[in-house]
């Protein structure tokens, strides 16, 4: 029996497929943009790494860039950075004002410290008076989601880096409008506060996204042809 297509199912099914096909290709697209943009930000933290800017003219291609540099911290002028869990643990992350010599003024996350240690003066070991070096990668300041709460200065709750309020907010000069996560020292990887690691973790579901998509266009398709072959075997039926 010849394959007869029904008016209104096909009006529906056909745009349908169409569209499921479009958003899947896209996906697809959108794998190739988020690979390459990973292994963009991979291949900066793996570069040699260079001295913090005191500007940034195209900040998205500084976004995981290796940085060294000496200076001191200016550990009277710390904040901590609200809800950063790590392995599970509540906790805050360490923000202070770094002096880079003969450089900028720049906010360094230092890292992770437990609840019960978030004022510096539950641990003043972790205070260096003198000058340090540190050794990070660049991030830009200012992202956050869309359900993350503003910044509560009068508070002294943080919840985005903002180096413009928080320079304003400590009384200090200008700081660079980026801000840099410090890499835990391998030879101490839990020596408070911990660090960033020199991983880039990249949300990247586009493929299943993909296949999503896809399979759902031929379910379509599938359904579409088994309710035509159902249809075109009970009209003789219905004759007779």
């Amino acid at each position: 029996m010849p394959f007869r297509p029904r008016l209104w199912p096909t009006l529906f099914t056909v745009p349908a497929v169409l569209a499921m096909l479009g958003l899947g290709s896209w996906q697809l697209d959108r794998l190739a943009w988020k690979s390459a943009l990973v292994d963009s930000f991979e291949s900066r933290v793996s570069a040699p790494a260079v001295p913090p800017p005191a500007a940034l003219d195209d900040p998205q291609s500084w976004q995981f860039r290796r940085v060294q540099a000496t200076g001191r911290f200016l550990n009277d002028k710390e904040l901590q950075m609200t809800g950063r869990p790590f392995e599970g643990n509540a906790g805050f992350h360490v923000l202070t004002p770094f002096v880079v010599a003969d450089g900028p003024t720049v906010l360094v996350n230092r890292g992770w410290v437990p609840m019960d240690r978030r004022r510096p003066e539950a641990r003043p070991e972790t205070l260096p008076a003198g000058p340090v070096r540190i050794d990070g990668i660049v991030r830009i300041a200012g992202q956050k989601g869309y359900f993350v709460p503003d910044n509560e200065p009068r508070n002294d709750v943080w919840f985005t880096v903002e180096p413009a309020q928080m320079a304003a907010h400590l009384g200090i000069g200008p700081v660079a409008g980026y801000y840099i996560d410090a890499l835990r020292p391998t030879e101490r990887p839990t020596e408070l506060p911990i660090g960033a690691v020199p991983t880039i973790h990249v949300r990247n579901e586009h493929l299943q996204y993909a296949i999503t998509w896809f399979l759902l266009a031929a379910t379509l398709i599938a359904v579409y042809v088994v309710w035509h072959r159902q249809a075109d075997r009970k009209e003789p039926e219905d004759r007779a």
